[in-house]
C-alpha cells in the first residue's frame, strides 16, 4: 500500500511539473509573438508614405487596388548574382507604373560573384524603364556562402556601386542592422539606406526607407507582403522625387566614388526588354 501511495505521489509530482513545463513554453511564445515576431508601430502622422516590396514569390498582384488601399511607391526584384532576372518583373512594373505607383528596382548581392557582372546582369534586367526611386542593392548574410572573407565581399560590393554610380545611377542599400555595420556604414557614408528592422527605432543612423513588417496585408496582393514606410512628410517626399538625397546630406568630393577596375565595357541596355 505505501509503495502505491509513492508512486501516486510522484505520478502527481510528475503531472504538475509537465503542466508548469507546458504553461512556460506557452507563455514564452506568446512573448515571443507579442513582444518579437509582432511589427513595431509606426507612426503614420510622421510617416505618411507607405510602400511595399515585391518579387516573382509575390504572385499574380493587382496593384491598382494596391494603389487603392494607400500604397504609393513599390520597389520590384529585377535580378540577382550575374545572370538571374527576376521572372515577374517586367510584369510588375507595368502594374506598377499603371496603378501611378514609384518605382525603384532591386537586385539581391551575391557574395560569391564579382560586383561588376552583378552590375551589368541589374542594368539589363531594368533596360531603359525609368525608376522613380533608382536601384537598390540587397546586401545581407541571409541567402549567401558563409564562407567568403567580408574583404571579398566589400570590394566586390565596392566595384558593383562604383559602376553603377558612374553611370549616373541613384544608389540605395537594403539590408538589416547587422548588414548595415557589416558593409556599408564605414564604405559608403551618405549613400541612402533601406532598413529592415522590427524595432521601434529602426537604427542609430540616417535612413530613407524602413521595411517594418513581413507579414502585412495589402488588397491586391494574396498573402503576406513586405511594408515599408518613407522617412519624412509629404513635402519631404516630393523634394525626394525632385533627387534630393534624404535626409539632404550631400555627398562630399572625398565621398565620392572612386572607380576600380577600368575600362568597363559598354553596357546593351535593350537586351531584356522583349
Amino acid at each position: 500500500m505505501t509503495d502505491w501511495h509513492e508512486r501516486k505521489k510522484d505520478l502527481e509530482v510528475s503531472v504538475d511539473f509537465l503542466f508548469v513545463a507546458v504553461l512556460m513554453i506557452f507563455a514564452s511564445w506568446r512573448a515571443y509573438s507579442t513582444f518579437m515576431a509582432s511589427p513595431p508601430y509606426v507612426d503614420v502622422e510622421r510617416y505618411p508614405v507607405r510602400g511595399i516590396d515585391v518579387s516573382a514569390h509575390n504572385g499574380m498582384m493587382n496593384l491598382d487596388a494596391a494603389a487603392h488601399d494607400g500604397v504609393e511607391f513599390i520597389f520590384i526584384k529585377a535580378s540577382e548574382g550575374e545572370s538571374f532576372h527576376d521572372n515577374n518583373f517586367r510584369l510588375n512594373y507595368e502594374k506598377a507604373r499603371h496603378a501611378g505607383l514609384k518605382i525603384g528596382a532591386y537586385h539581391f548581392f551575391r557574395f560569391d560573384k564579382e560586383g561588376v557582372p552583378q552590375a551589368i546582369n541589374l542594368l539589363r534586367a531594368v533596360g531603359s524603364r525609368p525608376l522613380d526611386l533608382g536601384l537598390v542593392i540587397d546586401i545581407e548574410d541571409f541567402g549567401n556562402p558563409k564562407n567568403i572573407d567580408r574583404e571579398i565581399v566589400g570590394r566586390r560590393l565596392r566595384h558593383m556601386v562604383d559602376y553603377l554610380t558612374l553611370l549616373g545611377r541613384r544608389v540605395t542599400f537594403y539590408t538589416n542592422r547587422k548588414g548595415y555595420y557589416d558593409y556599408v556604414a564605414e564604405e559608403f557614408p551618405g549613400f541612402q539606406l533601406w532598413i529592415c528592422s522590427f524595432n521601434s527605432v529602426p537604427i542609430t543612423a540616417e535612413w530613407t526607407f524602413w521595411q517594418h513588417n513581413h507579414h502585412g496585408a495589402i488588397k491586391g496582393i494574396n498573402g503576406d507582403v513586405d511594408l515599408n514606410t518613407f522617412c519624412g512628410s509629404r513635402d519631404d517626399w516630393e523634394r525626394f522625387l525632385d533627387g534630393a538625397v534624404w535626409p539632404y546630406t550631400p555627398m562630399t568630393a572625398e565621398k565620392q566614388p572612386v572607380i576600380t577596375l577600368d575600362p568597363f565595357s559598354p553596357v546593351d541596355l535593350t537586351d531584356d526588354e522583349g
